[in-house]
């Protein structure tokens, strides 16, 4: 399978988990709580995967520069979380940062 859709799904597993670790109270609620496992575990998972043909400096840094970035937003649009313009630049950064990664060869080996 293509090594960059494993890191997409990865990091959509990611994201899913780290937002039932919010919703999952402290490991107080069953149903929250077994998604941060699963998640947890297949973004994992699919990282060692991508990571047979991707570096893994370009790796991680997509990994959770992407995550970050979109944990944050679903912090702020689902939990109400506190969200600002400075917030927003520094989310911006990370994207641009991922992007430069790209775009420098990073990628390839």
């Amino acid at each position: 399978m293509n090594p960059y859709l494993l890191l997409g799904i990865s990091i959509l597993s990611e994201v899913l988990g780290t937002s039932a670790l919010r919703a999952s109270d402290g490991f107080t609620r069953p149903l929250p709580s077994i998604i941060v496992v699963a998640g947890y575990g297949t973004a994992f998972y699919l990282m060692s995967q991508a990571l047979k043909s991707l570096p893994l400096g370009f790796t991680y840094a997509v990994w959770s520069g992407v995550g970050t970035s979109l944990t944050a937003l679903i912090g702020w649009l689902y939990f109400r979380d506190a969200f600002n313009w400075v917030a927003l630049g520094g989310i911006a950064l990370i994207i641009a940062g991922v992007a430069v990664l790209n775009l420098s060869g990073a990628a390839r080996h």
